[in-house]
């Protein structure tokens, strides 16, 4: 019961419980729901371990994940409930393809290309029914969306504050 608190439900979020766009990552559907969200976090960590930080991982998952959650509550008003990763974890995936792009590693250009193709067909076909029925849910295919373009501005937001540090060190070293 506490964890429908807790949940993504649109009619709580209209009247204002704004933290179900944080807490709603943190509960699954079910064991398996919560058992595939957790691989493909180990995934994740195993393929692009090597461009985060932890403090760089949790500014990007949060960030990816609130930004799926508004992106949905915004964009695709047909999604009243939402929980679980997935939209954090597009987000981290498409982060961790572009630093690896920006780190001149090939094999960024083809994980980019692979979550591109990856939401585009969601977007266009749906999902299986087989990981519905598994998860005791519809997917979230908008989350996912959301969540891949929350990876990609905080890429962008995370590159522009480096800059700006970057120019004020600067400037402070050439006074």
């Amino acid at each position: 019961q506490i964890g429908e608190s807790l949940f993504y439900q649109r009619n709580f979020v209209d009247q204002g419980e704004w933290w179900r766009f944080i807490s709603a990552h943190f509960f699954h559907t079910n064991f398996y729901h919560l058992v595939m969200n957790n691989l493909a976090l180990a995934i994740l960590w195993a393929l692009q371990g090597h461009v985060y930080t932890f403090r760089t991982y949790l500014l990007v998952f949060f960030g990816s994940g609130i930004f799926a959650c508004a992106g949905v509550y915004f964009f695709s008003s047909e999604l009243d409930q939402y929980v679980g990763l997935s939209g954090a974890i597009h987000g981290i995936f498409i982060w961790g393809a572009l630093q690896e792009i920006l780190r001149k590693e090939k094999i960024g250009y083809l994980l980019l290309l692979g979550i591109v193709v990856k939401i585009s067909i969601e977007q266009v076909n749906g999902t299986s029914a087989e990981f519905s029925e598994m998860i005791e849910a519809i997917i979230a295919i908008h989350a996912h969306l959301w969540g891949a373009m929350g990876g990609v501005f905080m890429f962008l937001m995370i590159a522009w504050i480096k800059s700006l540090l970057s120019k004020r060190v600067h400037h402070s070293k050439s006074e």
